[in-house]
């Protein structure tokens, strides 16, 4: 498995896609392989969309560096509260 390593909580932007500002689920059950999030990371020299993998009550983030997933620690991501930067 790999992890993607992030040091500065300030890489983190807010970054909402047209159906998520209107409100909408990408799935009916909220569960998927790859829900797209509402935030981004600027990692390995680009912002890249954070993804989650979600079965059941519990989560898992990724991004996707050349179509290969590499997880985000919990200590790494900061709460939703701290991120205020919005991106487009």
């Amino acid at each position: 498995m790999n992890y993607a390593t992030i040091t500065d909580a300030n890489k983190f932007s807010r970054s909402l896609l047209p159906w998520q500002e209107m409100g909408l689920m990408e799935t009916a059950t909220g569960y998927g392989n790859k829900l797209t999030t509402l935030y981004k990371v600027r990692y390995k020299g680009r912002n890249r969309r954070i993804y989650c993998v979600c079965h059941s009550n519990i989560g898992s983030l990724y991004v996707l560096v050349k179509g290969v997933k590499e997880y985000l620690r919990d200590c790494d991501v900061p709460s939703s509260g701290d991120i205020n930067q919005e991106v487009k």
